[in-house]
């Protein structure tokens, strides 16, 4: 291959064998980049599929127990 590196607009397919040879740190983070969409839209339906169920909510409030609360004592902290 001559010293000039490929186009990607004039030549795709060459620039990106090029790039596998030249830059392959590159090339393979945008290979890996671009698949993080694609797996956001088939991921889930797949688990699902397979049996694998989302996660309980996690609660964002206390509940708050029934009744009186209880008094609690010998611990000092009467101001009396």
């Amino acid at each position: 291959m001559s010293g000039i590196t490929p186009r990607f607009w004039a030549q795709p397919l060459n620039y990106l064998r090029w790039s596998s040879r030249e830059r392959p740190a590159y090339f393979w983070s945008v290979i890996i980049a671009g698949m993080g969409p694609v797996m956001l839209f088939t991921v889930p339906p797949i688990r699902h599929r397979l049996g694998d169920p989302d996660a309980p909510q996690i609660p964002l409030t206390y509940p708050i127990p029934a009744g009186p609360r209880k008094q609690l004592t010998g611990y000092d902290d009467d101001t009396e």
